[in-house]
């Protein structure tokens, strides 16, 4: 069968590890100001671990996020828990507007990780993903992303074999001009 041309396609019959990244309805900075980071991070952690996907690593930016998780046995679960997450989030930041009904999320794009190698790849692609849009010097420094926790909290070999892996070949959907935040 012949992929649709207009929407990522979404192959999730597998339990496994899976990247998945999503943005803003025409990349607009819906959650630039740091309360609606906040927002869209808390509502993040709690419906991963409320539709029983185990996060791995977060980034969260004014327009995308990218996110790293193992699912849990029926992987199609993943579709409910990203449309939960964008419901939330968007009626939270369409009232703060003011703006209810408002398009806030475009689509999401998700790949199983199947290589080791891959998935060490982009777990410090997630990490790092900050301090390669700009945003700040140190991934470590940013609140929205996993890199502070993942020095905090991981193996110290696993530690130094995520963040030595070259991330320059990572091929993850990430054209998105990251502003500052407010």
């Amino acid at each position: 069968m012949a992929d649709w041309p207009h929407g990522p396609l979404h192959r999730l019959d597998e339990a496994g590890t899976y990247i998945v990244t999503s943005g803003t309805y025409r990349k607009e900075h819906l959650f630039a100001a740091r309360d609606r980071l906040d927002l869209l991070q808390a509502h993040l952690l709690e419906l991963a671990a409320q539709h029983g996907w185990l996060l791995q690593a977060w980034a969260i930016f004014p327009n995308h996020y990218h996110v790293v998780a193992i699912s849990p046995e029926n992987a199609g679960s993943l579709r409910r828990f990203v449309q939960h997450l964008h419901s939330v989030t968007a009626r939270a930041v369409n009232a703060m507007d003011g703006t209810p009904g408002r398009k806030v999320w475009h689509q999401y794009w998700d790949s199983r990780i199947t290589f080791q190698t891959s998935y060490l790849a982009r777990l410090n692609y997630v990490h790092q993903n900050a301090q390669r849009h700009g945003v700040v010097l140190q991934a470590t420094a940013y609140p929205w992303c996993s890199a502070g926790w993942f020095e905090q909290c991981a193996d110290r070999a696993f530690y130094k074999v995520v963040t030595e892996m070259k991330i320059d070949m990572v091929n993850v959907r990430d054209d998105y001009d990251v502003k500052g935040i407010e």
